[in-house]
């Protein structure tokens, strides 16, 4: 009884596998998106986002009437900068890559958790338009109150930086008195003998 389990078990797993390679290998596109966003602070106290999206065709045929729309930056949190949420291109051939970017400054401060932007397209042997999605972003922390960043302090390197310097030559010559050297080593080795 074991082994038929088990014989029906390892057949159910076989015929999966070959299912999904076919589909895997069919000619048909296959859509890949990754979205980005990143903060930059402004002099003036404002932040802007750059959103940029990456669309990638990793199937075996060409995608149609692709486009895209990323509606997930509500209006009384953001103002466009440039560009838009929304692109379209006529083709996406296979292996090709699509890029979009559009920049957006902060109203209100805030946590902002942003959705998936949404590509749609068309394959030639279906007449239903076929959907993809990205990747999603980071939750952004927006105009938080962030410390400032520490960098080094060339001042201090001014201030006390021949001092550190005289006591790190005295300190090597003290451990270069001190060790003893190779061949003294060698030396004393050959008188006891």
């Amino acid at each position: 009884m074991a082994t038929l389990i088990r014989n029906s078990l390892m057949k159910a797993l076989i015929v999966i596998f070959f299912a999904s390679v076919a589909t895997a290998t069919g000619d048909s596109p296959f859509i890949v998106a990754h979205k980005k966003a990143s903060l930059t602070r402004l002099k003036s106290g404002s932040e802007r986002v750059s959103v940029s999206i990456d669309i990638y065709n990793q199937g075996f045929s060409t995608a149609y009437d692709v486009s895209l729309l990323d509606d997930s930056w509500p209006q009384d949190m953001f103002d466009f900068v440039s560009g838009n949420t929304s692109r379209s291109w006529e083709r996406l051939d296979a292996g090709g890559l699509l890029s979009h970017s559009f920049e957006l400054e902060v109203k209100k401060q805030g946590m902002f958790y942003g959705a998936p932007a949404v590509i749609t397209f068309r394959i030639p042997t279906k007449a239903a338009l076929q959907e993809a999605y990205s990747t999603p972003i980071l939750p952004l922390d927006v105009l938080a109150e962030r410390p400032p960043e520490k960098k080094f302090d060339w001042r201090l390197l001014a201030k006390y930086g021949s001092q550190i310097s005289v006591i790190s030559i005295v300190v090597l010559f003290i451990y270069l008195i001190v060790t003893p050297s190779k061949s003294s080593a060698a030396k004393a080795s050959k008188k006891k003998r």
